[in-house]
């Protein structure tokens, strides 16, 4: 069996999902091409060699319709022999979609896959979809299915947190991914034309370096109300040594909403060759999990112990870890469940401050993680993501 080595990985700047917002005026169609065509540039990637190109989008309406995959890769004028898969595993769609092409390399079915993501959440809104099993009370309270907002609060009731704790995560996460910024540290970032303005963006909008933890108190909980309807009695129903739900998440310590994408080159050793150039990672293991539904965000906690587990390693093992930030809660879970030294985790920041764009954001991670080896000349990463539902995913990535 052969193995599955990443060739490169880019993404466009997170921009915020707003009217006003670096790429909200930029189609989705645009927005990959340019990824398409900077992959082209970049490597001298020959677009007829690629076998498919595999993307994770979690909203798949309107202009992110159609299997945008395929469809894409048509508007960038690549052959019309390059096939397309959309798939969606919620916020673990990008990462799912990397997993996928290289279960595809090692099976040897083929030589070359595009994998990444795409959400434009200011161009096509959160729910836009109008999902039944997010609109249907009873169809969530039969499915255990709820928001991930709720899903966040129960965690933080569970293991006692406080919003002085949530806040303290999210202020780490701006006040590390403030850094990395200036610092530049976030080389994977191909600039994208604004159609208007005809400028270049190329940083990420999100981060708030003005944040303290006073501005952070002073926020309201976020979901309380949605606690109210109903999903504080379907939570409580299921942990009844629990008096209540505490809810301490806000929009301050939550994902902030962003419009990006993101491409990994996935391929064999042989591909090289055929590339002329050399591969920069390995992908060494993956794990995929489904967590109690209704903690929700739990998925990455539960991916990265599969992972560990399956590798019989040791979080001593891993010099960094990439972990999705789904809600501040989530991280507090990880650590008190794995210990993680906080010099080894999301030493840039973590979605709270750099921006969530659902299906994008695990290819965006997985290729923040290899910048990071590569800065620091490490080797060891672990990557990984929740999706709805307590769905996960994980990543093991070796430097090369």
């Amino acid at each position: 069996m052969q193995q599955a080595f990443i060739y490169d990985a880019i993404r466009s700047p997170r921009a915020r999902a707003r009217p006003g917002g670096g790429l909200h005026d930029t189609h989705p169609f645009d927005l990959l091409h340019a990824l398409y065509s900077a992959l082209e540039e970049r490597v001298g990637l020959d677009p007829a060699v690629i076998a498919e190109v595999i993307l994770g989008c979690v909203t798949q309406v309107g202009e992110q319709a159609g299997n945008i995959a395929k469809s894409s890769a048509l508007y960038a004028n690549w052959p019309s022999t390059v096939s397309g898969l959309t798939v969606s595993r919620f916020c673990s769609s990008g990462l799912d979609a990397v997993a996928l092409a290289a279960l595809k390399i090692t099976a040897g079915q083929e030589q070359a896959i595009v994998a990444g993501g795409i959400e434009m959440m200011s161009r096509v809104p959160m729910m836009a979809d109008q999902a039944a099993i997010f609109s249907d009370p009873k169809l969530a309270e039969a499915s255990k299915i709820l928001l991930m907002g709720s899903g966040a609060d129960l965690i933080a009731s569970l293991y006692g947190c406080t919003r002085a704790d949530v806040d303290a995560i999210a202020m780490a996460s701006q006040q590390r991914a403030s850094a990395a910024i200036a610092g530049g540290y976030f080389s994977s970032i191909i600039p994208i034309k604004h159609p208007i303005s005809g400028e270049n963006v190329t940083q990420d909008e999100c981060v708030r370096p003005e944040t303290t933890m006073a501005s952070l108190g002073a926020l309201p909980a976020s979901f309380e109300s949605i606690g109210r309807s109903g999903a504080d009695a379907i939570q409580l129903a299921a942990y009844p040594r629990l008096a209540a739900i505490n809810h301490v998440h806000t929009a301050g310590n939550s994902p902030a909403m962003a419009d990006a994408a993101a491409m990994v080159v996935v391929g064999s050793e042989a591909f090289a060759s055929t590339l002329g150039a050399k591969p920069r990672a390995v992908i060494k293991s993956i794990a995929t999990v489904a967590d109690e539904p209704l903690l929700v965000l739990s998925g990455c906690v539960a991916a990265t112990k599969k992972l560990l587990a399956k590798e019989r390693l040791k979080v001593a093992d891993i010099d960094l870890f990439e972990i999705h930030e789904a809600f501040a809660a989530t991280m507090i879970k990880l650590q008190r469940d794995l210990s993680i030294p906080s010099e080894k985790l999301n030493v840039n920041g973590g979605v709270i401050a750099l921006g969530h764009p659902l299906g994008a954001t695990g290819a965006i991670m997985l290729g923040v993680l290899l910048d990071e080896l590569e800065r620091r000349q490490l080797r060891t990463g672990l990557v990984a993501t929740s999706g709805a539902a307590g769905l996960g995913t994980a990543l093991l990535i070796e430097r090369l």
